[in-house]
């Protein structure tokens, strides 16, 4: 088992328990609580796969990713409270996960030779489209279209990967810095509130 594999479960729960408690928030059942935890952690690695003709998608194969989506609705159904208090864990554990998802995306993306333009897409879809497919069921415009240093890291970060894979950096080293520079700038943007600018 890879320490990629690995750290894209951890992602995947952290994503998938920030979609349960957008679900409670919403007063929503267990029900509506478990989709939204479901597209939040594998929704945009879903889209992602069909896009480039990856059939079956990658949740079909491994069912880890399914049970650990619903594991993390539960787990947030019974101790929502609990989790609440852990939110500045649960964000690092997201910026975690952007940067794997990211870096995962544009993995794909040079697997299928779809580009520069192409991988770089399917890095981003697949670390932001879960949380914009969430926030567009409960009724919001996706928190990455209005103001979070969010997308913009999984992009830079995307960029990273994609242009040190054409060279002669080792891989495993590659994976490390694309990942880190995500999760730092996703983490300093938390704790500094960073914000892109908008209009005035």
């Amino acid at each position: 088992m890879s320490v990629l594999y690995i750290l894209d479960l951890v992602g995947t729960a952290a994503f998938a328990i920030s979609g349960a408690l957008a679900g409670v928030r919403k007063d929503m059942d267990l029900y509506g609580i478990s989709v939204l935890s479901l597209v939040t952690a594998v929704g945009g690695g879903t889209i992602r796969d069909i896009l480039v003709g990856r059939i079956p998608p990658f949740i079909f194969i491994d069912y880890n990713y399914i049970g650990i989506s619903l594991l993390s609705a539960l787990f947030v159904f019974f101790f929502y409270r609990k989790v609440e208090k852990g939110m500045k864990t649960l964000l690092i554990m997201d910026a975690m996960g952007l940067g794997v998802f990211t870096v995962i995306g544009v993995k794909v993306g040079l697997d299928y030779q779809i580009g520069f333009i192409g991988s770089i897409f399917m890095g981003v879809m697949t670390g932001t489209f879960g949380g914009m497919i969430r926030d567009i069921l409960q009724g919001e415009i996706p928190l990455v279209l209005k103001k979070e240093v969010y997308a913009s890291a999984s992009l830079i970060g995307g960029i990273i990967f994609y242009l040190l894979s054409n060279t002669a950096v080792l891989g495993f080293i590659n994976i490390f810095l694309s990942i880190s520079v995500v999760f730092l700038l996703r983490v300093v943007a938390i704790f500094k509130n960073w914000n892109l600018p908008k209009p005035k």
